[in-house]
């Protein structure tokens, strides 16, 4: 596993990008930032904070997460809000996300502030369809966290952090099943995840120094230790998407702004993830 960039205080939402290369936030230190090929890092959106999501949209920009769900043109001449934390009375923000091959957004909303000490309240999985409109189609998730499609596109997978599982639903053009029980991490807590071209399940372990890799039916196939604990999210990309990029917080770490961003090569190819196409009108 190689460092290619240090120096942040909580790394999120990595999303590969062919023109910019591995773009990334800092939920803690705020902005979004692109890490090119050449290994030079460029700000894309200043200051913003919190944001620990982040997908491509088909209208040359991005969708983040945070206080709100809203996409930000890359020129920076556009913002729209496309989901606030009003959509249910106990959220408070959202965390991550993802799209489905029609381009609907698929997000997880907050109870709680993270680390501050508050009661922990559970928060909800929402559906933005490509009209605007939303639909809440599950509950009880304590701290929402990395989402990712099947190959197929018929199973949503979704990390719940505090309780220490990956849940899975059956997803039907847009229609969500009741979830289940995918895989139970035993040491640190399932954070960001990625899936690859074979439908195994990439996990990153935050507090568990390691990322974990799961068989289609669940079963771990297996563990690559990294160098850092605290480890937050996970992407593939490169060109023929066979790079997976790790990345890290600070926690438990040597400094106070030692974030970190990690590639290596599982074996497999990533699944690519599909822009979005929520109308921003």
């Amino acid at each position: 596993m190689r460092e290619l960039a240090t120096g942040f205080g909580l790394i999120e939402g990595p999303l590969w990008d062919d023109e910019r290369g591995l773009i990334f936030s800092d939920v803690v230190n705020g902005g979004v930032r692109a890490l090119a090929k050449d290994g030079s890092i460029s700000t894309l959106i200043e200051h913003r904070k919190g944001i620990g999501g982040m997908v491509h949209h088909a209208d040359d920009g991005l969708v983040v997460g945070g206080r709100n769900i809203a996409f930000k043109s890359f020129d920076g001449e556009r913002s729209v809000v496309l989901l606030d934390k009003d959509v249910t009375e106990t959220s408070i923000g959202f965390n991550d996300f993802t799209t489905d091959a029609a381009g609907r957004l698929y997000v997880g909303s907050l109870g709680f502030v993270v680390f501050s000490g508050q009661p922990e309240r559970p928060g909800h999985l929402h559906v933005i369809d490509l009209d605007g409109s939303v639909r809440t189609v599950s509950d009880g998730i304590i701290l929402t966290n990395g989402m990712g499609f099947s190959p197929d596109g018929s199973r949503l997978y979704h990390s719940d952090a505090r309780a220490n599982i990956v849940r899975v639903y059956d997803v039907d053009d847009g229609q969500v099943g009741p979830w289940r029980i995918f895989a139970e991490m035993e040491e640190g807590h399932p954070d960001g995840l990625c899936v690859a071209a074979d439908g195994a399940v990439v996990v990153a372990s935050a507090f568990g120094s390691h990322v974990a890799v799961y068989e289609p039916d669940g079963t771990l196939r297996q563990k690559i230790p990294t160098p850092l604990p605290m480890v937050t999210s996970v992407a593939f990309g490169g060109g023929d998407l066979k790079d997976l990029y790790v990345v890290t917080g600070s926690g438990d770490g040597p400094s106070e702004n030692c974030g970190s961003v990690f590639v290596t090569d599982i074996g497999v190819a990533g699944l690519p993830v599909p822009p979005c196409r929520v109308a921003l009108d």
